[in-house]
């Protein structure tokens, strides 16, 4: 991988932890048919010598996060640990704990992305679309928007999923969060291939 601040591209690999794909109340293994698209990206990216992220959900226990959904994710628990199947290449990338719906908040994230001088794309990945997808693609779009950054955010629909429930309808909620992000500049794709 390059130095942080070459980096032209960033990889961010959202939330693809057991708690969200495998086990727990939070789980959802519709989304696991999204890792080998996400598989390939990661190849693709590290091919080039680019930038990748993994995002983890981990919470404290009785975190304020659980008044609003069941408990997940939490700490020095499996659920909070990467999927086997991407857990190799998390210790060559970079690595932010996150206890919201936002990665922007995650200690060290933005610090790391303000020092890559270099970066014009950031490819989003993982689950959930509508919630910590989104919560991360628009609002890094506001940030690099606010310092006149030209930098592109870049969602592979073949590399996001959200869950579905008796209360949230998984075709809906994607539809509207691929909306939103769509009208906020977010570029859509169906997938990525890559290339300079």
């Amino acid at each position: 991988m390059k130095r942080k601040e070459e980096l032209e591209k960033l990889l961010v690999v959202v939330d693809m932890v057991n708690g969200f794909v495998k086990e727990g109340a939070m789980a959802d293994k519709k989304i696991q048919e999204i890792i080998p698209e996400i598989k390939k990206l990661i190849d693709v990216i590290k091919k080039e010598g680019e930038g990748i992220a993994f995002i983890k959900d981990t919470h404290k226990k009785g975190c304020r996060e659980f008044k609003r959904y069941p408990e997940h994710c939490v700490e020095n628990t499996t659920e909070a640990e990467v999927v086997e199947e991407l857990n190799g290449y998390e210790k060559e990338s970079f690595s932010y704990q996150k206890n919201s719906t936002s990665t922007m908040f995650a200690k060290n994230f933005l610090n790391d992305i303000d020092a890559m001088k270099s970066l014009r794309e950031v490819i989003i990945t993982g689950c959930c679309t509508d919630i910590c997808v989104m919560n991360l693609a628009i609002p890094l779009q506001n940030y690099f928007d606010e310092q006149d950054r030209d930098v592109d955010i870049i969602v592979p629909e073949s590399a996001v999923a959200t869950y579905n429930a008796p209360w949230h309808d998984r075709e809906t909620y994607e539809k509207a969060a691929l909306q939103f992000m769509n009208q906020a500049g977010i570029q859509l794709v169906k997938t990525y291939k890559g290339g300079k």
